[in-house]
C-alpha cells in the first residue's frame, strides 16, 4: 500500500507560504507557514497533521485489538499531542502524548488498558514516531 501527501512552498522561511494536500483530496491546498506553526495563526502545520495521523491510527489499532479480545467499542476518542521542541541541533519532535477515552459496554478495565498499551506501541504511526517518548492516559467512560 502506498499513500502520499504533498506540499508546495513559496518564499523564505518566515515570510513564505505553503499549501499542503493529501492524495485523497480531503485535505486540498490547505495553507501552512511559519505563522501557523510557531505563532498560532490560522492554518495547519506538520505537527497537528502528525497528531491527527497518530490519533486515527491508534484508534483503529485499538479497535482491532479490542475486537480480538472480545470487546467491541461503541466509541473511541483519541487525541495525539505532538511536542516540537528546540534541541541542540535545531527542532525535533521529542515527545507525543495520547489521550484516549472509550465507551465499551461490559469491558474489563484491566483488559482495556492492556489493549490500549498494545495499540500505543504497535500502531504504525507510533512505530514511525519511535524516536520520541510516547506517553498515554486512557480511560473507560
Amino acid at each position: 500500500m502506498e499513500k502520499h501527501g504533498s506540499a508546495n512552498w513559496k518564499g523564505g522561511l518566515k515570510d513564505g507560504k505553503g499549501l499542503v494536500s493529501t492524495q485523497s483530496g480531503h485535505l486540498s491546498d490547505r495553507p501552512y507557514g511559519f505563522n501557523t506553526r510557531f505563532e498560532g495563526q490560522g492554518g495547519t502545520n506538520p505537527e497537528e497533521l502528525v497528531g491527527a495521523a497518530h490519533a486515527s491510527c491508534f484508534a483503529m489499532a485499538l479497535s482491532m485489538i479490542l475486537g480480538e479480545a472480545g470487546m467491541t467499542p461503541e466509541n473511541i476518542d483519541a487525541t495525539s499531542t505532538v511536542y516540537l521542541e528546540e534541541v541542540d541541533d535545531g527542532f525535533a519532535v521529542t515527545r507525543v502524548h495520547l489521550d484516549v477515552e472509550a465507551q465499551i459496554p461490559g469491558a474489563d478495565a484491566a483488559k482495556f488498558l492492556e489493549a490500549a498499551e498494545t495499540a500505543k506501541v504497535n500502531c504504525p504511526i507510533s512505530k514511525l514516531l519511535a524516536g520520541a517518548e510516547i506517553t498515554m492516559d486512557a480511560a473507560l467512560v
